[in-house]
C-alpha cells in the first residue's frame, strides 16, 4: 500500500539569507560533486536546541577531528572526534556523525573539519524553529483560494483573488437526478492542494487532520501562535482559523440529497504558468468516491470536537455531515475513483478503502462515544504504520492514543498501546542503524517514494505519538533527527523548505512562485524530496534515490509542493518548539513581546513537598498559572481568575505528584512565561 503513496497527476513540466545564498550558488558552481555539495559537511542549516541532540554527517573514509567555531569571534568552543565511518547505500557514499550534544551554548555556529569549507551557519536557540513552525502553516495561506492576499498579510508575495468558486459544475460523472451534469453549485475557499491551482478532498483529509492533531495535541502552543492572517486577534487560533478556511470548502462538497462526497473540485486540465487570478475556466465538481466520502467524515468528525469550543454552531454542523457521509459510504464501499475521459488534473485514485473505514469509524467513535462505530470494525486485525494520503489506518491509530483516557470499555486500551508503541520501536530501530543517524530511507523505496520527504516527516509524527504515550527521550530524539534531514542533514545538502536554510529550493513547482515576477519562492513549503522516480523526464544529477532531486521548475516529481507535505511539517516543527523549547517560552515574536508579566523562578528548586512561586504583574487582569508534566499534560491549576496588578506569591504543593522535572507557566491574554521546577521525593 505504502510504496504506491505518490501522488499521481499526470502533469509534465524570508527569512533566508538570501545574499549567502547567492554566494554559495557560485562556489558550487565549480566542481562535480561540491556542485550538488554531496562532499560537503551536512547540518540542520536551521540549528539546534540547547538541550537538544545535535549531529553533522561528514563524507569520508576515515574518523576526523571535528570543532564548532563561534562565528562572533572565531574562537574554538568545542572539538571532539567523529564517529567511525559507515556506508549509505541510497547515496553510495561513507559518512561520519559529528555529535556535540554536549555543547549548549547559544549563539551562532559552524562545523569545521579539516580539509572541508565550513559548513553553514547555524543557531543553537531555544526557539531556534518558532520562525519555520509559523511559516508552514503561512504557506497554506499563501495557497487560500478565492481571495485577494493583501500586502499587509503576503508582503511582497500579495496577489489578486483567483477562482471564487461560486460557480462550479456537476460534471457528467457526478450527475444525479437532484443534482444533473450542468447543475450549479459553489464551493468557494479551500486551499490550492499543491504547485496547480484545483483542490482534492482525498488529499484534503490526511492535510487537514495532521494539522487538526496538531492542535488536539499541543493546544497551548497554537492558541498564542501569532501568524498575521487576516484573521488573527480573533478568538480562535489562527492555526484553527488556517484550517477552517479549508474546512469550509470541504463541507461544500458533500451531495446534501444523499452524502457521497465529491472526489474533486477541477478544471479540466492543469493551468499553464499563470496567477490564480488569470486562471479564468469553468470548474467542476468530478465524481463521487467511496474513499472522498470516508475522508470527509473522518476530517468533519475531528472537526465537530476541536471547534467546539470555539464555533459550537459548527461543530455540531461537521458531526452531522460526517455521520451522514458515514451512511453513504457503509452503502457505497467501493466507489473508487475513475478520471473521466475528459478530466486530466491530479487523480489521488484508491483501490484500498479499508484503512479509510477504520479512520472514519475511529475519528466517529471518539467524537460521538458510540460504541457501533467501533464495533463496525475489527480493529484487531488493523495494523499500523506509516501514514500517507493513501493509507491513512495510522491516523485512527494516533486519535485513539490521544483519547485513551476518555474512549468507553468497547476500546481494547492495550492493542492501541502496542500498535503504536510497537511501529514506533521499528522507526527508532531504523534510526539508530542509520550512517545517516535518521530513519529516512531506511524501509528504501517504501520511504524514497514520490512526495520522500513527507514520508520522513510522518517518521517523525509516529515516533512522537511513541514519545508521548512512554515518555521514552530517544523516541523524542529519533524525531528530531529525521526533521534535522528536512533541513539539511541529508545527501544533497539542501534545507528543503523554501526560505528557511542557507542552500534553499528557488525554483519550485508551484505555480504561484514561478509566475509572480518575485524573485524568491514562496516561503515556508516543503518541496517533495529525492527519489529515483524521476516521472517528468528532467535531467538529474544522480539515479541514487537520496540523490535523485532537481531544484527546477520541471522536476515536479522532486521540487513541487502540496499540502499533504506541509501538514506535518506543521505538526513536527510545533512539536520540537513544545517539547524542546516552545513550551517554555513566549510564542510571539521577540519584538511583541512586552514587559507587562514577570516571572521568577520558584524557590526552592528542587522541592519537597512545597515550593513557592512569585510573579509580577504590569497591569490588573484574568492571569492563569498552572503546572505541567514533561509531556506538556497540565497536571495543576495554581491560579485562574482576575487579579490586581503587583507582585504575588504563591505555595505549590507536589504531594500529588511524582518525582520529576515539570513546567509552571504564567498566562496573561496572550502573553506566556514558563520555568522549570524539581520534585524530589
Amino acid at each position: 500500500m505504502y510504496m504506491n503513496s505518490y501522488r499521481m497527476r499526470g502533469e509534465s513540466r524570508f527569512p533566508v539569507n538570501f545574499l549567502a545564498f547567492l554566494l554559495v550558488a557560485l562556489v558550487f558552481s565549480a566542481g562535480s560533486g561540491s556542485a550538488y555539495g554531496w562532499d560537503t559537511i551536512k547540518i540542520n542549516q536551521l540549528g539546534y536546541y540547547p538541550d537538544g541532540p545535535k549531529l553533522a554527517v561528514i563524507p569520508g573514509e576515515e574518523t576526523v577531528e571535528f570543532q564548532i567555531i563561534d562565528t562572533a569571534g572565531g574562537e574554538v568552543v568545542f572539538s571532539g572526534m567523529s564517529t567511525v565511518p559507515a556506508y549509505w547505500q541510497y547515496s553510495d557514499e561513507q559518512v561520519m556523525l559529528a555529535d556535540f550534544s554536549a555543547f549548549s551554548q547559544t549563539g551562532e555556529f559552524v562545523v569545521r573539519v579539516e580539509g572541508f569549507e565550513d559548513s553553514y551557519p547555524f543557531r543553537i536557540a531555544e526557539d531556534v524553529f518558532r520562525e519555520v513552525s509559523r511559516a508552514s502553516i503561512k504557506a497554506l495561506y499563501f495557497n487560500r483560494t478565492s481571495t485577494a492576499l493583501e500586502e499587509t498579510h503576503a508582503g511582497q508575495w500579495a496577489r489578486p483573488a483567483g477562482h471564487p468558486d461560486d460557480v462550479v459544475y456537476v460534471h457528467a460523472s457526478a450527475a444525479t437526478d437532484e443534482r444533473p451534469e450542468g447543475y450549479v453549485i459553489s464551493g468557494p475557499k479551500g486551499w490550492y492542494d499543491a504547485g496547480d491551482y484545483n483542490k482534492y478532498v482525498v488529499n484534503s483529509g490526511i492535510s487537514t487532520y495532521t494539522m487538526m492533531a496538531a492542535y488536539e495535541h499541543f493546544p497551548d502552543y497554537f492558541q498564542s501562535l501569532s501568524l498575521n492572517i487576516p484573521e488573527s486577534g480573533n478568538q480562535t487560533p489562527d492555526l484553527l482559523d488556517e484550517i477552517r478556511w479549508n474546512l469550509d470548502w470541504m463541507i461544500t462538497m458533500q451531495d446534501p440529497n444523499d452524502g457521497g462526497v465529491y472526489h474533486k473540485l477541477t478544471s479540466k486540465n492543469f493551468a499553464p504558468v499563470v496567477m490564480p487570478h488569470q486562471n479564468v475556466v469553468d470548474r467542476y465538481v468530478v465524481m463521487k468516491s467511496t474513499a472522498a466520502t470516508l475522508n470527509y467524515a473522518a476530517v468533519m468528525a475531528v472537526a465537530s470536537r476541536v471547534y467546539e469550543e470555539y464555533d459550537p454552531e459548527f461543530a455540531a454542523q461537521a458531526l452531522e455531515v460526517a455521520e451522514y457521509a458515514w451512511q453513504w459510504a457503509v452503502e457505497n464501499p467501493q466507489i473508487y475513483y475513475q478520471q473521466p475521459e475528459d478530466i486530466h488534473t491530479g487523480q489521488y485514485g484508491d483501490q484500498n478503502v479499508q484503512d479509510e473505514f477504520d479512520w472514519a469509524a475511529a475519528e466517529l467513535y471518539i467524537t460521538t462515544g458510540n460504541d457501533a462505530y467501533w464495533n463496525a470494525r475489527n480493529f484487531n486485525t488493523s495494523e499500523n504504520g506509516v501514514p500517507a494520503w493513501p493509507y491513512t489506518r495510522p491516523l485512527a491509530w494516533v486519535s485513539l492514543a490521544h483519547h485513551l483516557d476518555h474512549l468507553t470499555p468497547a476500546a481494547n486500551q492495550n492493542l492501541i498501546e502496542s500498535r503504536i508503541m510497537n511501529l514506533g520501536q521499528e522507526l527508532l530501530q531504523l534510526h539508530e542503524n542509520s550512517a545517516y543517524g535518521h530513519s529516512m530511507g531506511m524501509r528504501g523505496n517504501q520511504d524514497f517514494v514520490w512526495g520522500s520527504n513527507s514520508s520522513g516527516l510522518n517518521h517523525s509524527f509516529m515516533l512522537l505519538q511513541a514519545y508521548r504515550m512512554s515518555e521514552n527521550q530517544d523516541y523524542l530524539d529519533a524525531a528530531l533527527a529525521n526533521f534535522d534531514y528536512m533541513l539539511g542533514r541529508n545527501a544533497t545538502g539542501y534545507s528543503f523548505v523554501t526560505g528557511y536554510g542557507s542552500r534553499v529550493p528557488m525554483d519550485p513547482h508551484h505555480r504561484q512562485s514561478a509566475a509572480d515576477n518575485v524573485t524568491y519562492p514562496v516561503p515556508g513549503f516543503l518541496v517533495g524530496g529525492p527519489h529515483a522516480g524521476q516521472q517528468d523526464g528532467c535531467s538529474y544529477p544522480s539515479d541514487l534515490p537520496a540523490l535523485s532531486y532537481l531544484d527546477d521548475w520541471c522536476s515536479y516529481a522532486t521540487n513541487e509542493v502540496a499540502i499533504n507535505w506541509n501538514a506535518p511539517l506543521v505538526y513536527v516543527s510545533a512539536a520540537m518548539e513544545y517539547f524542546y523549547g516552545g513550551m517554555f517560552t513566549s510564542v510571539l515574536p521577540e519584538d511583541q513581546i512586552p514587559d507587562r508579566i514577570h516571572l521568577h523562578q520558584n524557590y526552592p528548586n528542587p522541592f519537597n513537598p512545597v515550593t513557592q512561586i512569585r510573579y509580577e504583574l504590569e497591569h490588573p487582569g484574568h492571569v492563569s498559572l498552572a503546572v505541567y508534566d514533561s509531556l506538556g499534560r497540565r497536571v495543576s491549576v495554581i491560579k485562574d481568575g482576575y487579579q490586581s496588578a503587583g507582585s504575588h506569591h504563591v505555595s505549590f504543593s507536589g504531594d500529588a505528584l511524582a518525582s520529576g522535572v515539570y513546567m509552571y507557566r504564567l498566562s496573561s491574554g496572550e502573553f506566556h512565561i514558563t520555568r522549570k521546577m524539581v520534585l524530589l521525593k
